[in-house]
């Protein structure tokens, strides 16, 4: 009798087992909910627990009816670039990018640091300060779907794709310094003033984003010298084929439809400026910059960039479609606090324009885009299926009491084990629920009061929070957001574990070290 080969379980295998093993706690852990005092104050109570039996098959629905947001975006989004990637613009986009970077290599310092070396290095800069600025997360899931065709063309693997947008801004996110989902929550909860002791939190994302691109180039280096090593060389066969082409030349073309797309976004580009530039202001936490000139500027740059590419190529322009798609995202984030809807509208508007562009009929971009958002399902039922974990806990009324029980342990310890407690257990609730701004409303009205009794720093324990909400995101199944990121990269979340654990244990190691001089010295605003 053969001997069946022991292989490591699929994403869906893994996290329904979760789910599973959440159920069975259900009825060995008590139940316990937080309540609001009088004096506002959160107090924990036991509660009857709700053991789950049939639950866990409902658990799939109620996760997609709680991440609804999320799996529509990803099959907009899948259904956007299958037909931006069928116009081959895309291709055509990188390979005028790299033709124009190598003349960069003239230089002799480009030369001596490698020019795809600046590229990565600028792209995740970039992308972390989105995370610590403004919170970027949800956005990673379009950049992403960019990034990696670019990651490939320049000899890489999706997995260093990812990194340079989605590590980048979650480890921005991690140790941000103006984030209003995390640090300006946490400090309005624990009584602070608002992005208070900025100056150590710049350090720390300093610290956190330099060790990223280390770690990130390292491994980079090694799979550009030998492709094969990577742990999705053989996925990646579809970014190399489908995506970055068989490296024959594009022909290049114009045509009428391309200025008829033209002319619908720059109408809806002008009547957007007309409407809302006066309302066009930068928000950063409670601070407010306002920029009427913003929106009629932007609307002048697409025209100028619109006609010179118009003139060149279809492609270019498309490619000028989607440059200005991410330029309005940033600008509705930051200045108008859009979200999932707004953004996926924006893109569908972007899909629309594309095969209208590229001469298509109604029905030919209706077929790319169902084909796109076929391909893409696989990553919105993990996302479902990943919610009903902590769907699975809050139905069982059994979330709160694996909070309230790891807390108590504060109780025994002295400052810097305190905030070693504090830090361990915001890591770990993190597993479970990976909303920051649900955290913070839990877990600070407690922990802020407490740190005053043992003589610490409240922004110490602010500080904690943000490292321990930000670190595991990038690899608990209950993240939505990873799980949407991994399904377009196509990379299986078994695959994805085992490459970034090291990354996440040494972030977490990390994040230990910047935490111990808010004990042990008299940092500004700690």
């Amino acid at each position: 009798m053969k001997k069946r080969k022991l292989t490591f379980p699929n994403t869906y295998a893994i996290v329904f087992a979760a789910i599973l093993i959440c159920a069975v706690a259900t009825w060995f852990v008590p139940g316990g909910e937080y309540v609001k005092g009088d004096d506002g104050q959160l107090s924990y109570i036991r509660t009857d627990s709700v053991p789950q039996t049939w639950q866990v098959f409902t658990a799939l629905y109620k996760g997609f009816e709680k991440q609804a947001g999320i799996i529509v975006f990803i099959l907009i989004v899948g259904g956007t670039l299958w037909i931006i990637n069928s116009t081959k613009s895309l291709d055509a986009g990188i390979s005028l990018f790299l033709e124009k970077a190598k003349k960069a290599e003239r230089f002799a310092a480009v030369r001596f640091i490698g020019l795809h070396n600046l590229i990565l290095v600028s792209m995740i800069i970039i992308f972390s300060l989105f995370g610590g600025i403004f919170g970027m997360s949800e956005e990673c899931i379009a950049f992403v779907a960019i990034s990696i065709p670019l990651a490939i063309s320049l000899g890489y693997d999706s997995i260093v794709g990812v990194g340079i947008v989605y590590l980048a801004a979650h480890v921005g996110f991690a140790g941000a310094f103006l984030n209003p989902f995390t640090v300006g929550v946490a400090q309005e909860m624990a009584g602070l003033q608002l992005f208070s002791g900025m100056g150590y939190r710049i350090i720390c994302w300093s610290v956190l984003t330099i060790f990223l691109i280390v770690f990130l180039l390292i491994y980079a280096a090694r799979i550009r010298k030998r492709p094969e090593k990577s742990p999705v060389y053989d996925i990646d066969n579809f970014w190399r084929n489908s995506v970055v082409g068989n490296n024959e030349p594009i022909k290049r073309y114009r045509n009428k439809s391309s200025w008829i797309a033209f002319a619908i976004a720059m109408g809806a580009i002008v009547l957007f400026s007309v409407f809302y530039s006066g309302d066009c202001a930068i928000k950063i936490g409670e601070t407010s910059h306002s920029c009427p000139w913003l929106l009629p500027a932007s609307a002048v740059l697409f025209a100028l960039t619109s006609i010179a590419t118009l003139r060149k190529s279809v492609h270019f322009f498309i490619v000028n479609l989607l440059a200005f798609t991410i330029l309005y995202l940033v600008i509705g984030a930051t200045c108008f606090g859009w979200y999932i809807p707004e953004i996926s509208a924006l893109f569908l508007s972007l899909g629309i324009l594309g095969g209208i562009s590229s001469g298509d009929g109604a029905n030919k971009i209706a077929t790319e885009f169902i084909s796109g958002a076929k391909d893409i399902f696989s990553a919105a039922l993990v996302v479902g299926l990943a919610s009903g974990i902590v769907i699975i806990l809050q139905d069982g009324k059994i979330i709160n009491t694996l909070l309230h029980s790891t807390e108590s342990a504060l109780h025994e310890a002295g400052r810097l084990s305190s905030l070693s407690i504090m830090y361990g257990i915001q890591t770990f609730i993190n597993l479970f629920i990976p909303s920051a701004t649900a955290k913070a409303a839990v877990t600070m009205p407690i922990m802020a009061p407490f740190s005053d009794i043992i003589g610490l720093s409240r922004q110490a324990t602010v500080l904690a929070f943000q490292f321990g909400d930000g670190f595991t995101n990038m690899i608990t199944p209950t993240s939505g957001v990873l799980m949407a990121v991994l399904g377009i990269a196509r990379i299986p979340f078994a695959k994805w574990v085992k490459w970034v654990w090291k990354l996440i244990l040494a972030l977490i190691a990390i994040g230990f070290l910047l935490l111990i001089p808010t004990v042990l010295l008299n940092l500004q605003g700690f």
